[in-house]
């Protein structure tokens, strides 16, 4: 039997990049599995549903919680892997790039933890994963936007442990360091002074991993925070 067999599963991002290796190990693993992105078309399967949802949207992601109850009941463990990415100086970050950064890293996982936890803590047990960032506790140049919001998705996710204390509902953050998706494609990281060249990197399926890992501990088994980081190198 697989570690996840009759397991309920919804994953945000899981069109592309980390999100979409998470819940590809996720149904390795046995769980049935809800897809949600801003750019999935709308599927359903006897094992896997596939949903449209902006998490930063409140209605399309109470609209969410409501379809999977429908289709598959509460789920036994969410994870947000949707989320934005912007490097940019200070002085050329506007309002509206900041508030971008905000939507998909903080206000999407607040909504998303407004929908499906009181249903989870009614029924006393349950997993939130948020993906958050190397840069939601170490400080970079060209992060104003993005280590803001990644910052206080942390804060978030500490106040949701004290909030949930004691319910059956357990709460992680997972911040893996660069991670080699397209979202590096626009800054050509291998030849930019001081990034990890994209080769060395994180890859999806070593973030998808420790999320499983994370899914798969008994309820007894409290995990707050995994840091994962590309290996240093002799030739670094």
């Amino acid at each position: 039997m697989t570690l996840l067999a009759g397991k309920i599963c919804v994953v945000t991002g899981a069109s592309r990049g980390i999100g979409r290796a998470i819940a590809d190990a996720l149904e390795a693993a046995g769980a049935r599995v809800v897809r949600a992105s801003r750019s999935l078309v709308p599927a359903r399967g006897a094992e896997r549903l596939a949903v449209r949802c902006d998490i930063a949207d409140p209605a399309q992601v109470s609209a969410l919680a409501q379809t999977t109850r429908e289709a598959f009941g509460v789920p036994d463990v969410v994870i947000n892997g949707a989320g934005a990415f912007l490097l940019r100086p200070l002085e050329a970050t506007t309002a509206e790039d900041l508030s971008s950064q905000l939507a998909g890293n903080l206000v999407g996982p607040f909504n998303l933890a407004r929908a499906f936890l009181p249903a989870m803590r009614e029924r006393g047990r349950g997993r939130l994963i948020m993906l958050g960032s190397i840069a939601d506790h170490r400080a970079f140049p060209e992060n104003a936007g993005y280590s803001a919001s990644k910052y206080g998705l942390r804060g978030l996710h500490e106040v949701l442990r004290e909030e949930y204390r004691g319910s059956g509902v357990l709460c992680t953050l997972v911040s893996p360091g660069p991670t080699d998706t397209p979202a590096w494609d626009p800054i050509d990281p291998d030849h930019r002074e001081g990034f990890v060249p994209r080769a060395r990197m994180l890859r999806p399926e070593d973030v998808a991993e420790a999320v499983v890992w994370v899914a798969t501990r008994p309820p007894h088994v409290d995990i707050e925070w995994i840091r994962l980081e590309p290996a240093v190198t002799g030739d670094r």
